[in-house]
């Protein structure tokens, strides 16, 4: 019992954004990861330092000079904990209790020996912003940043002085944050760019590998068929396998020169000239050739696609099946803007080399399924409802404006099966 063909999946090609900033110039233009950290250690230095100088310039007593050698080191380490991307684990293990020290720390000298401790809230509030949820963290900023305010008029500062404090602490927190977070995204850029290079080496691998199969696959296999003609023509029929030996050079020189365009990353192909390539083959191989591809119009990308596909075509016809006939034709749909191209051969069954299975979901179908896919075409491969059991379908849609596709394109490449 048969069942009815699959709809052909057309998948857009992905939109890119033109206006969106060029991550290689980003990249390029950020800091490197070392320099990003050494400008953190830096900031924080400064900061430290100014604290210092207010509580020395306070001319603090034996207590005070005490406290003075030993929280702010403490505090240092705290805030090296809080905001090192390579302390992540050991954040893990003493969160949230760091946090409830260092707010002690902070807010103990500030109360005890007064405002020129008041500096080391900014660095609380930068860490409470760096490591709470953002709802939670913005709320405990403004708490921080609201004590000192109110400690500071508490200890009947003048209006001026009590609004130093409080933006004083804003600022120095906001920075901080600011800080950091510019650090962690210039470190991320940084292996968002070894990865993208590596993502470019691979695809450019793949398409090296996908292009060689397309090209010469369909180019050896027509050199041997051509070759065994002509071993069996060189004594009955000089004159023939003169002219056979001459479309093997001839085939030889294009298929030089197809891998060195694919070398250099381009190479534009016309269908009308496969088409006549693939009549010739055929022809060579006892094969009654039926081709009829007299669409025109067709942009570049949508050619190429449609040549290649119909390059692969043939080679799997040539070493997959046994075909008395093969049909190649081309419809256009005016109404769609989409071009069809469809290979028909009647060699697959029990007297064809590989099986259907096989034949259906070979490498190469996957390489044309994912040409096809970046421009918003679809492919499909199989036998339809009304076809004889030997009967094998090879169905490609473009549309006929094809634009080359971008490394950014994620359309899904897909290979319906048509199946009886």
């Amino acid at each position: 019992m048969t069942r009815k063909a699959e709809t052909e999946r057309k998948v857009p090609p992905k939109r890119t954004n033109s206006a969106a900033p060029d991550l290689a110039a980003v990249s390029s233009a950020a800091p490197s990861p070392r320099i990003a950290s050494v400008l953190v250690v830096v900031v924080f230095s400064g900061y430290l330092l100014m604290q210092l100088v207010n509580v020395l310039d306070s001319a603090p007593g034996g207590v005070e000079l005490l406290m003075c050698a030993g929280i702010p080191p403490v505090l240092a380490a705290l805030q090296y904990v809080h905001s090192s991307p390579y302390r992540a684990a050991l954040r893990s293990r003493v969160l949230p209790w760091s946090l409830v020290l260092q707010a002690v720390l902070t807010f103990t000298p500030l109360v005890a020996f007064g405002w020129h401790w008041g500096g080391m809230a900014g660095f609380l509030a930068g860490s409470l912003l760096l490591l709470l949820p953002s709802v939670a963290g913005w709320s405990m900023f403004g708490t921080t940043v609201a004590a000192v305010v109110v400690i500071s008029a508490i200890q009947s500062l003048g209006v001026v002085n009590i609004a130093y404090m409080g933006v004083s602490t804003a600022l120095t927190g906001l920075i901080i944050f600011a800080v950091v977070r510019l650090a962690g995204l210039a470190t991320a850029i940084h292996e968002s760019r070894d990865e993208l290079a590596r993502m470019a080496v691979a695809r450019e691998r793949l398409r090296f590998a996908r292009d060689l199969h397309d090209l010469l696959g369909y180019s050896l296999s027509s050199i041997t068929l051509k070759n065994e003609l002509i071993a069996r023509l060189i004594d009955s029929n000089p004159q023939r396998a003169r002219e056979e030996v001459a479309e093997v050079l001839t085939i030889s020189r294009q298929a030089l020169a197809d891998v060195r365009e694919v070398a250099r990353g381009y190479r534009d192909m016309s269908l009308l000239v496969e088409a006549e390539s693939a009549r010739s083959v055929l022809k060579a191989a006892g094969i009654d050739a039926r081709i009829d591809v007299s669409v025109t119009g067709l942009s570049s990308t949508a050619n190429t696609i449609l040549a290649t596909v119909l390059r692969e075509g043939v080679t799997n016809v040539l070493r997959h099946s046994q075909p008395n006939g093969c049909s190649i034709t081309t419809a256009l749909d005016v109404e769609e803007s989409f071009v069809e191209l469809e290979i028909v051969n009647d060699g697959v069954g029990a007297g064809s080399a590989v099986p259907t299975s096989t034949v259906s979901s070979g490498t190469g179908l996957g390489n044309l399924a994912a040409r096809v896919a970046t421009v918003g075409g679809g492919l499909r491969v199989g036998p339809e409802e009304n076809d004889e059991p030997d009967v094998f379908r090879l169905v490609v849609r473009v549309p006929v404006h094809a634009a080359p596709a971008t490394e950014a394109s994620g359309a899904r490449a897909t290979v319906s099966r048509l199946s009886v």
